[in-house]
Protein backbone atom coordinates (compact mmCIF):
# COMPACT_ATOMS: atom_id res chain seq x y z
CA UNK A 1 0.00 0.00 0.00
CA UNK A 2 1.45 3.66 -0.73
CA UNK A 3 0.07 6.50 0.90
CA UNK A 4 0.76 10.28 -0.13
CA UNK A 5 2.72 12.12 2.64
CA UNK A 6 2.47 15.83 3.44
CA UNK A 7 5.11 16.81 1.27
CA UNK A 8 3.83 15.28 -1.62
CA UNK A 9 0.20 16.69 -0.61
CA UNK A 10 1.59 20.16 -0.77
CA UNK A 11 3.11 19.20 -4.12
CA UNK A 12 -0.32 18.01 -5.53
CA UNK A 13 -2.43 20.73 -4.55
CA UNK A 14 0.19 23.56 -5.83
CA UNK A 15 0.64 21.63 -9.01
CA UNK A 16 -2.98 22.20 -9.63
CA UNK A 17 -3.39 25.77 -7.92
CA UNK A 18 -5.58 24.14 -4.98
CA UNK A 19 -5.26 24.89 -0.92
CA UNK A 20 -7.31 23.40 1.39
CA UNK A 21 -10.47 24.78 2.24
CA UNK A 22 -11.32 26.00 5.65
CA UNK A 23 -15.16 26.37 5.16
CA UNK A 24 -15.29 22.47 4.20
CA UNK A 25 -12.94 21.52 7.34
CA UNK A 26 -10.29 20.00 5.15
CA UNK A 27 -7.54 18.30 6.59
CA UNK A 28 -6.06 15.62 4.00
CA UNK A 29 -4.63 12.66 5.71
CA UNK A 30 -0.79 11.91 5.34
CA UNK A 31 0.63 9.09 7.02
CA UNK A 32 0.76 5.39 6.02
CA UNK A 33 0.79 4.05 9.33
CA UNK A 34 -2.37 5.76 10.30
CA UNK A 35 -4.06 4.67 6.90
CA UNK A 36 -2.80 1.14 7.04
CA UNK A 37 -4.34 0.73 10.63
CA UNK A 38 -7.59 2.38 9.44
CA UNK A 39 -8.13 -0.25 6.66
CA UNK A 40 -7.12 -3.03 9.31
CA UNK A 41 -9.74 -2.09 11.76
CA UNK A 42 -12.35 -2.31 9.34
CA UNK A 43 -11.54 -5.52 8.06
CA UNK A 44 -13.15 -4.77 4.79
CA UNK A 45 -11.71 -6.97 1.11
CA UNK A 46 -12.70 -9.02 -1.79
CA UNK A 47 -16.93 -9.38 -1.93
CA UNK A 48 -17.19 -6.31 0.98
CA UNK A 49 -18.57 -2.77 0.10
CA UNK A 50 -17.63 0.59 1.58
CA UNK A 51 -18.60 3.95 1.57
CA UNK A 52 -16.31 6.63 2.31
CA UNK A 53 -17.14 10.13 2.97
CA UNK A 54 -14.29 12.93 1.92
CA UNK A 55 -12.09 11.17 -0.92
CA UNK A 56 -9.85 14.26 0.19
CA UNK A 57 -6.95 13.78 -2.32
CA UNK A 58 -7.67 9.71 -2.49
CA UNK A 59 -4.95 8.34 -0.39
CA UNK A 60 -7.59 6.49 1.86
CA UNK A 61 -9.64 5.73 -0.90
CA UNK A 62 -7.05 4.06 -2.67
CA UNK A 63 -5.91 1.96 0.17
CA UNK A 64 -9.93 0.77 0.69
CA UNK A 65 -10.27 -0.46 -3.34
CA UNK A 66 -6.35 -2.20 -3.17
CA UNK A 67 -8.04 -4.56 -0.51
CA UNK A 68 -10.56 -5.57 -3.16
CA UNK A 69 -13.66 -4.34 -1.67
CA UNK A 70 -16.00 -2.34 -3.60
CA UNK A 71 -15.80 1.17 -2.91
CA UNK A 72 -18.36 4.15 -3.33
CA UNK A 73 -16.84 7.66 -2.35
CA UNK A 74 -18.23 10.94 -1.99
CA UNK A 75 -16.33 14.03 -2.59
CA UNK A 76 -18.10 17.23 -2.32
CA UNK A 77 -15.11 19.37 -3.33
CA UNK A 78 -15.67 19.62 -7.23
CA UNK A 79 -12.00 21.27 -7.45
CA UNK A 80 -10.44 17.94 -6.19
CA UNK A 81 -11.71 16.22 -9.79
CA UNK A 82 -8.28 16.44 -11.53
CA UNK A 83 -6.47 15.57 -8.85
CA UNK A 84 -8.63 12.24 -7.86
CA UNK A 85 -8.36 11.51 -11.56
CA UNK A 86 -4.62 11.67 -11.60
CA UNK A 87 -4.16 9.49 -7.88
CA UNK A 88 -7.17 6.89 -8.55
CA UNK A 89 -6.01 6.16 -11.75
CA UNK A 90 -6.74 2.74 -12.80
CA UNK A 91 -8.58 2.19 -9.81
CA UNK A 92 -11.92 0.83 -9.66
CA UNK A 93 -13.49 3.42 -7.63
CA UNK A 94 -17.52 4.87 -7.84
CA UNK A 95 -16.48 8.49 -7.24
CA UNK A 96 -19.32 10.69 -6.41
CA UNK A 97 -18.87 14.60 -6.33
CA UNK A 98 -22.34 15.33 -4.01
CA UNK A 99 -22.74 16.73 -1.10
CA UNK A 100 -23.03 13.80 1.86
CA UNK A 101 -25.13 16.02 3.93
CA UNK A 102 -27.96 15.68 0.94
CA UNK A 103 -27.70 12.30 -0.21
CA UNK A 104 -30.22 9.61 1.50
CA UNK A 105 -27.60 7.00 1.57
CA UNK A 106 -30.65 4.16 2.55
CA UNK A 107 -31.92 4.62 -0.70
CA UNK A 108 -28.67 4.61 -2.44
CA UNK A 109 -27.12 1.69 -1.26
CA UNK A 110 -27.90 -1.28 -2.57
CA UNK A 111 -27.68 -5.14 -0.17
CA UNK A 112 -26.36 -5.05 2.90
CA UNK A 113 -23.09 -5.43 5.25
CA UNK A 114 -21.65 -2.10 3.89
CA UNK A 115 -18.90 -0.18 6.07
CA UNK A 116 -18.82 3.22 6.28
CA UNK A 117 -14.71 4.28 6.55
CA UNK A 118 -13.75 8.12 6.34
CA UNK A 119 -11.38 10.71 7.35
CA UNK A 120 -14.79 12.67 7.70
CA UNK A 121 -15.00 16.30 7.52
CA UNK A 122 -14.85 18.38 10.58
CA UNK A 123 -18.04 20.51 10.13
CA UNK A 124 -19.76 17.46 8.81
CA UNK A 125 -18.57 14.35 10.80
CA UNK A 126 -21.56 13.95 13.91
CA UNK A 127 -24.54 14.56 11.46
CA UNK A 128 -23.19 12.24 9.08
CA UNK A 129 -22.35 9.30 11.34
CA UNK A 130 -25.70 9.83 13.31
CA UNK A 131 -28.30 9.91 10.52
CA UNK A 132 -26.54 6.82 8.94
CA UNK A 133 -26.79 5.17 12.47
CA UNK A 134 -30.56 5.86 12.24
CA UNK A 135 -31.57 5.29 8.49
CA UNK A 136 -29.19 3.98 6.59
CA UNK A 137 -29.11 0.20 7.96
CA UNK A 138 -27.47 -1.33 4.94
CA UNK A 139 -24.25 0.09 6.99
CA UNK A 140 -23.09 -2.54 9.51
CA UNK A 141 -19.83 -0.95 10.78
CA UNK A 142 -18.46 2.63 10.69
CA UNK A 143 -14.70 3.18 11.22
CA UNK A 144 -14.72 6.73 11.36
CA UNK A 145 -11.67 9.46 12.23
CA UNK A 146 -12.86 12.45 14.07
CA UNK A 147 -12.23 15.30 16.10
CA UNK A 148 -11.38 13.48 19.58
CA UNK A 149 -13.73 15.84 21.26
CA UNK A 150 -16.88 14.34 18.61
CA UNK A 151 -15.27 10.56 19.39
CA UNK A 152 -15.78 10.88 22.97
CA UNK A 153 -19.15 12.44 22.51
CA UNK A 154 -19.95 8.75 20.40
CA UNK A 155 -19.00 6.72 23.34
CA UNK A 156 -19.59 8.74 26.46
CA UNK A 157 -21.48 7.10 29.46
CA UNK A 158 -24.29 8.23 31.04
CA UNK A 159 -22.96 10.80 33.78
CA UNK A 160 -19.74 12.03 32.30
CA UNK A 161 -19.13 15.53 30.74
CA UNK A 162 -19.58 14.18 27.07
CA UNK A 163 -22.37 12.86 27.56
CA UNK A 164 -25.42 13.89 25.22
CA UNK A 165 -27.86 13.40 22.50
CA UNK A 166 -24.89 11.62 19.70
CA UNK A 167 -23.80 9.24 22.99
CA UNK A 168 -27.68 8.32 23.30
CA UNK A 169 -28.10 7.56 19.14
CA UNK A 170 -25.05 5.86 19.31
CA UNK A 171 -25.91 3.61 21.71
CA UNK A 172 -29.39 2.86 20.82
CA UNK A 173 -27.97 1.61 17.50
CA UNK A 174 -24.49 0.39 17.62
CA UNK A 175 -21.44 -1.09 20.21
CA UNK A 176 -18.81 1.74 20.07
CA UNK A 177 -15.07 2.40 21.31
CA UNK A 178 -12.83 4.93 20.26
CA UNK A 179 -9.86 2.41 18.89
CA UNK A 180 -6.81 4.54 18.54
CA UNK A 181 -5.93 8.91 18.58
CA UNK A 182 -3.91 10.82 16.18
CA UNK A 183 -1.95 13.66 17.04
CA UNK A 184 -2.60 16.85 14.51
CA UNK A 185 1.14 16.61 12.65
CA UNK A 186 -0.31 13.55 10.09
CA UNK A 187 -2.70 15.89 8.50
CA UNK A 188 -1.85 18.46 5.87
CA UNK A 189 -2.87 21.03 6.80
CA UNK A 190 -2.40 20.10 10.81
CA UNK A 191 -6.05 20.91 12.63
CA UNK A 192 -5.64 22.46 15.72
CA UNK A 193 -7.01 19.46 17.50
CA UNK A 194 -6.18 15.42 18.27
CA UNK A 195 -8.42 12.91 15.94
CA UNK A 196 -9.59 9.50 17.33
CA UNK A 197 -10.80 6.81 15.02
CA UNK A 198 -13.79 5.27 16.33
CA UNK A 199 -15.52 1.86 15.64
CA UNK A 200 -19.09 1.28 15.89
CA UNK A 201 -20.53 -2.29 15.00
CA UNK A 202 -24.59 -1.90 14.37
CA UNK A 203 -26.65 -3.50 16.46
CA UNK A 204 -30.84 -4.42 16.09
CA UNK A 205 -32.83 -1.14 17.07
CA UNK A 206 -35.71 -1.77 18.42
CA UNK A 207 -38.79 -0.56 16.42
CA UNK A 208 -39.11 2.76 19.19
CA UNK A 209 -36.49 3.87 18.84
CA UNK A 210 -37.05 7.15 17.09
CA UNK A 211 -39.32 7.82 20.19
CA UNK A 212 -36.46 7.37 22.57
CA UNK A 213 -34.58 9.60 19.91
CA UNK A 214 -36.86 12.38 20.72
CA UNK A 215 -37.46 12.23 24.17
CA UNK A 216 -33.75 12.45 24.39
CA UNK A 217 -33.70 15.24 22.39
CA UNK A 218 -35.95 16.85 24.31
CA UNK A 219 -34.38 16.34 27.70
CA UNK A 220 -30.69 17.49 26.25
CA UNK A 221 -32.44 20.19 24.20
CA UNK A 222 -32.82 22.07 28.24
CA UNK A 223 -29.84 20.13 30.03
CA UNK A 224 -30.15 22.17 32.94
CA UNK A 225 -33.74 21.48 33.44
CA UNK A 226 -35.09 18.50 35.38
CA UNK A 227 -36.82 15.82 33.20
CA UNK A 228 -40.47 16.51 34.63
CA UNK A 229 -40.26 19.93 32.58
CA UNK A 230 -37.60 18.92 29.78
CA UNK A 231 -39.43 16.65 28.33
CA UNK A 232 -43.12 18.80 28.67
CA UNK A 233 -42.66 19.59 25.08
CA UNK A 234 -42.94 16.16 24.04
CA UNK A 235 -45.10 14.03 26.44
CA UNK A 236 -48.58 14.93 28.05
CA UNK A 237 -47.87 13.86 31.26
CA UNK A 238 -44.10 13.58 31.88
CA UNK A 239 -44.43 13.02 35.44
CA UNK A 240 -46.46 9.70 35.12
CA UNK A 241 -44.38 8.62 32.61
CA UNK A 242 -40.94 8.63 34.23
CA UNK A 243 -43.08 7.54 37.59
CA UNK A 244 -44.35 4.61 35.01
CA UNK A 245 -40.78 3.66 34.24
CA UNK A 246 -39.30 3.90 37.44
CA UNK A 247 -37.40 7.29 37.07
CA UNK A 248 -36.96 10.05 39.13
CA UNK A 249 -38.92 12.36 37.23
CA UNK A 250 -36.19 15.13 38.91
CA UNK A 251 -33.41 13.47 37.04
CA UNK A 252 -32.10 15.44 34.40
CA UNK A 253 -31.28 14.30 30.83
CA UNK A 254 -27.49 13.40 31.29
CA UNK A 255 -28.57 10.97 34.43
CA UNK A 256 -30.61 8.86 31.60
CA UNK A 257 -29.18 5.79 29.79
CA UNK A 258 -30.20 4.67 26.45
CA UNK A 259 -31.74 1.82 27.80
CA UNK A 260 -33.66 4.51 30.10
CA UNK A 261 -34.95 6.10 26.88
CA UNK A 262 -36.19 3.22 25.22
CA UNK A 263 -37.86 2.06 28.46
CA UNK A 264 -39.83 5.35 28.32
CA UNK A 265 -40.51 4.86 24.61
CA UNK A 266 -42.63 1.88 24.99
CA UNK A 267 -45.23 3.27 26.96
Amino acid sequence: MTAQTRTEIAELLTRHGLTPAHHLGQHFLADPNIIRRIVTVAAVGPGGSVVEVGAGTGTLTRALAETGARVRSYEVDTRLRPILAETLGGIDVDLRFEDISRVDLAATLDGSDWAMVANLPYNVGTPVVLDALRRATQIARFVVMVQKEVARRFVAAPGSAAYGLPSVVTAIHATSSVVFTVPPQVFYPPPRVESAVVAMDRVAAPSHSERAIELARAGFGQRRKMLRGSMASVVDDPVALLEAAGIDPTSRAEELSAADYLRLAER
